[in-house]
């Protein structure tokens, strides 16, 4: 999950948020909030979960508390929103919690800080976990420089929502299955009439160029993540390819005319979207009866070759805190949260997708073809470069991208000056790893 990270300024230690400087007087007042808190039992462990986790994971906690009487845990909801600030604040003033729910895309800004600790050896003498039993694109978000950092909570990425019966009437019995077919059905759905657009790629988002960037096999960054590589060529080629559809009048701009995805989806506006597995459960709310036999999931198209492409890896992982004086405890709850049976319990509270991978082998989940196509889907995924500035990057390719999207600026030269700018954003990081050197 994709959460801000903030600029960054040197220290002798390495890097901090560079928002935190901002935030010394606030520090003060939050050293004597959390002082003022008291001191927490012996035997109790402070777990931050964000988002609506933080509250549907108590039954869970419940029976962790029961099958360990010796363990209590104090669990604190956060909003994803409160989310960053807050554990930045709580670093800063030495409260993190024992462990928490972090976005895979915020570990390694938590790695920089040296603020959560490593995890191979505990995975090693695991019973409970292994990483076999898990997603490698997955298990890649919590891997820095060879060393594991989190443990997968949940999972999500981004597939093919399409409509079969427009699909069909265009002759599609079955979803697209490469680029040039992606293409193709778009415009046969524009051309005989079924639809105004073939497919929605929101221009204001980033994620679309990035999807399309990893299936073409770009890093989008080079030599160790120093550089941008947007205009290599292939971040090059899927670019021209997702500017195509703009361009033939095939995706609207922006969200242009989209006021309500599912409405537009549900009258036939647009017969395809990216999206991920939270729109399952909306799509089955929020479509008429009548269109409910009439939709369905795909794995990404594939620029060449019969596998699905390659799409996000996706979801919130388990951490440590270094500071936590009761690590041995705390993973005793993630390895408890990491069971299968628990993992499946969690999915039917809350609608999170497993990480285990035995967990999909269950009636329920065998039987959605909705859930399959995540599942193969979460087979073909990777993470975003796992630099602390990744969400700056990702701000300027969604600049970039919407500026050539309405012929503002020409493909190469925004690539060039994206590579410029992201350039610019890694010096720090360049000048930090050659200190090392």
């Amino acid at each position: 999950m994709i959460k801000p990270i903030v600029d960054r300024q040197l220290s002798d230690n390495g890097i901090i948020p560079f928002r935190l400087v901002k935030l010394i007087g606030f520090v003060l007042v939050v050293v004597l909030f959390f002082a003022g808190c008291g001191k927490r039992a012996a035997n109790e462990l402070e777990f931050w979960a964000l988002g609506v986790e933080g509250e549907l994971v108590k039954p869970l906690i419940t029976r962790f508390e029961q099958e360990y009487p010796g363990i209590k845990v104090r669990v604190q909801a956060i909003p994803w929103s409160a989310a960053h600030e807050k554990l930045l604040t709580a670093y800063a003033g030495n409260a993190t919690p024992d462990l928490c729910q972090l976005g895979n895309t915020w570990i390694p800004e938590f790695v920089a800080l040296r603020a959560i600790d490593t995890l191979d050896r505990r995975v090693h003498e695991s019973m409970e976990i292994d990483p076999d039993n898990y997603f490698p694109g997955i298990w890649a978000t919590n891997q820095i420089d060879g060393r594991l950092y989190g443990i997968p909570w949940y999972v999500d990425t981004r597939l093919l929502f399409y409509r079969t019966d427009l699909l069909r009437n265009v002759g599609y019995s079955k979803p697209p299955r490469t680029w040039p077919e992606l293409l193709d059905v778009s415009r046969r759905l524009v051309q005989g009439g079924q639809c105004e657009y073939g497919i929605l790629l929101p221009s204001n988002e980033w994620e679309g160029p990035v999807i399309l960037g990893l299936a073409n096999g770009s890093s989008l960054l080079r030599d160790n993540n120093c550089f941008g590589d947007f205009s290599g060529e292939p971040f090059s080629e899927s670019f021209d390819f997702f500017l195509q559809f703009f361009k033939e009048g095939l995706s609207p701009l922006g969200m242009a005319g989209v006021t309500n995805i599912y409405q537009g989806f549900a009258e036939g506006y647009f017969a395809m979207l990216l999206t991920g597995p939270w729109n399952i459960g909306q799509f089955q709310r929020r479509l008429p009866a009548e269109i409910q036999n009439k939709w369905a999931t795909a794995p990404l198209p594939t620029p060449r070759g019969s596998e699905p492409g390659t799409s996000l890896a996706g979801g919130a992982s388990l951490v440590l805190f270094s500071t936590s004086d009761k690590k041995a405890a705390a993973w005793k709850l993630i390895e408890f949260l990491s069971r299968p049976a628990v993992q499946l319990e969690f999915y039917d509270i809350a609608g999170d997708l497993p990480a285990v991978k035995a967990a999909w082998g269950v009636a329920e989940l065998q039987a959605n073809p909705c859930l399959q196509a995540f599942y193969r889907q979460l087979r073909h995924v990777a993470p975003t470069p796992q630099v602390p500035e990744w969400e700056q990057i990702a701000q300027k390719v969604l600049q970039y991208g919407e500026v050539v999207a309405y012929g503002q600026q020409e493909p190469a030269a925004a690539l060039e000056a994206l590579d410029r700018d992201v350039n610019l954003i890694l010096e720090k990081r360049r000048w930090l790893l050659s200190r090392d050197e």
